[in-house]
């Protein structure tokens, strides 16, 4: 680590970990508002379409006019406007006591916007700071996030254990210390300067490049293929195989991100060739989602899951890498639209899921044949549902591997011709 740079890192680090917090926390929490406050099921699901659909937004917006932005001091203030989200999100009975859910959607708006931020900004601003290896500088910062989030479910669950669902706002007073941090780590730090484009039109021009949305596609496959097992893999492990809440999250969210944080940790320490990993990553996905859905047994249905984690934990990172250096000129822009990309893949991934499962769970042709299958409607609508979310690791494997072809072809053109052939 580059000593002038080391606070930088640690504050990007501690910003991509306030990111987990983003994506975990509410889902974990729903039952505690349900019981608390008499919020519906349908409710609870909206805060985590909210919850992406304001990153999305984010990402977008910076797509089309991040030369409007002043980079640096957006950057510091990321975590500020974690903290009033994270804030409001904990006083929404309190400030909406006839209504918290009021509360809870503005708190998750504000602190998705910084969410939303922190994805298209950070990552550049890693890849920025001058490195031996920048590829590895991005995949460790991923690494920190999926280690990150192990470290918000394991932590969440077991203080909701100990202290009882109706102290969930001391928990979130606690994580709000992640944002917190980040913003005096921030202080005083110099950010590099990213390029971005000069005017709208650039942008424009820029997005007429078949190989961007090709880039854009694949990332959009490999956040579908990682969030709808993250997503689902709680309700899987209870719902489908039997187990309890408490131990459907440690074996389901934990487990899959621990998984996830140690596929980038390890590409991190000696990982090369990117496309390669994405493709074989993608093959791997695939495979753990038939076993899943497939799989009589709840051990193998069980390793399926959580492995899934390690398949799919390059698919976002790797797709960034190679966008990326692919196209240098890019800066920001390339991150903003491979943001939004992933973020639209993360949003429609897990619902497609959850429209499949929930039409098999109420089809009487479904539930007739569960029951011949000694199934309930609800496995087998979850089964269903992760035959669906297969599809996402499928196409991936198509995706990248063109892009794989694409790179060992070029690799082993002459170097006049790999000049002509650049994009």
């Amino acid at each position: 680590m580059q000593k002038g740079y080391a606070r930088l890192k640690w504050a990007c680090y501690t910003g991509n970990i306030t990111m987990a917090v983003v994506a975990c926390l509410s889902p974990l929490l729903f039952l505690t508002f349900h019981d608390l406050y008499g919020v519906s099921f349908s409710l609870l699901g909206t805060l985590v379409l909210v919850n992406f659909a304001t990153q999305l937004t984010v990402d977008l917006i910076f797509s089309f006019f991040s030369h409007k932005f002043n980079v640096s001091a957006t950057v510091k203030a990321m975590p500020m406007i974690a903290v009033v989200g994270f804030v409001l999100f904990t006083l929404a009975p309190v400030i909406f006591p006839a209504s918290p859910y009021v509360g809870l959607l503005v708190g998750t708006v504000i602190f998705s916007s910084a969410s939303g931020l922190n994805e298209v900004l950070i990552s550049p601003v890693i890849a920025a700071i001058p490195a031996e290896d920048p590829d590895k500088e991005v995949s460790k910062l991923h690494a920190v996030y999926a280690w990150g989030a192990v470290g918000v479910v394991l932590f969440s669950t077991l203080f909701l254990f100990v202290f009882g669902r109706g102290n969930w706002q001391w928990l979130m007073a606690v994580l709000t210390l992640l944002p917190t941090v980040a913003f005096l780590l921030f202080i005083g730090c110099d950010i590099p300067k990213m390029q971005t484009p000069e005017k709208t039109k650039d942008v424009a021009r820029f997005l007429k490049n078949k190989g961007v949305w090709l880039g854009v596609f694949g990332i959009f496959l490999g956040g579908a293929a990682e969030i709808t097992m993250s997503g689902w893999a709680s309700t899987y492990l209870e719902e489908t195989l039997g187990l309890n809440k408490i131990w459907g999250d440690i074996l389901g969210v934990a487990a899959f991100s621990a998984t996830l944080g140690l596929g980038r940790t390890l590409y991190a320490k000696i990982g090369k060739n990117a496309p390669r990993a994405l493709c074989l990553g993608s093959i791997g996905a695939f495979v753990c989602y038939l076993l899943a859905a497939f799989s009589p047994f709840a051990w193998v249905g069980l390793i399926g899951c959580a492995f899934t984690g390690f398949c799919v934990s390059m698919l976002w990172p790797g797709s960034l890498i190679i966008s990326s250096a692919k196209y240098p000129a890019g800066g920001v822009l390339v991150y903003a639209l491979m943001a939004a990309g992933g973020d639209l893949g993360a949003s429609l991934g897990p619902q497609m899921v959850g429209v499949v499962t929930d039409i098999a769970t109420s089809s009487p042709a479904m539930i007739e044949l569960a029951a011949k299958w000694g199934m309930t409607s609800g496995q087998l609508g979850m089964r269903l549902g992760l035959l669906i979310g297969s599809l996402f690791p499928l196409l991936a494997i198509i995706v990248f591997g063109r892009i794989w072809r694409k790179d060992a072809s070029k690799n082993k053109l002459p170097l006049e011709q790999k000049i002509k052939t650049a994009d």
